[in-house]
């Protein structure tokens, strides 16, 4: 039987909704690793239900790399205005403006296909999927650009 606790717990860790977690929990008999496989795969879904809505809010993110040779001006898109204020999109936002400092993708095709430099077992695009899984709302990526002294 899983415990209120161990949901919780869980929740914390992947940020998807109580439900959800005790769901996959449930499918995956406690297993959290089988658990995460059941919420990566739901988000995957969800992102592709989405894809097609407009994303008309965002954020633009700057990022210097700490070398200050190389810097990156990211566009994120979302839904609606209270996500792109969300500490978690913020977040998602920086770590893809840093990606591409780090990587140097020379179009969003490319981009999207490379391995997070943070999660190597995930491609940017499932980085994004997992995200709109746990936010319920589209999010592209609008445009990038990356200067190198």
């Amino acid at each position: 039987m899983i415990t209120a606790e161990q949901i919780k717990q869980f929740r914390e860790k992947t940020g998807f909704s109580i439900m959800e977690c005790k769901t996959a929990l449930g499918k995956a008999d406690g297993d959290e690793k089988e658990a995460m496989k059941i919420l990566e795969k739901k988000g995957a879904e969800k992102a592709v239900k989405k894809s097609e809505r407009e994303t008309k809010q965002g954020l633009i993110e700057a990022y210097i790399h700490n070398n200050s040779k190389v810097g990156v001006i990211l566009e994120l898109n979302c839904e609606t205005d209270f996500v792109a204020r969300n500490e978690e999109f913020k977040k998602l936002a920086h770590d893809l403006a840093m990606h591409i400092a780090a990587t140097n993708p020379q179009n969003l095709e490319e981009f999207l296909s490379q391995p997070f430099i943070k999660d190597e077992q995930k491609t940017i695009q499932d980085l994004i999927s997992e995200f709109v899984g746990k936010i319920g709302e589209n999010v592209k990526i609008g445009k990038f650009v990356r200067i190198e002294i």
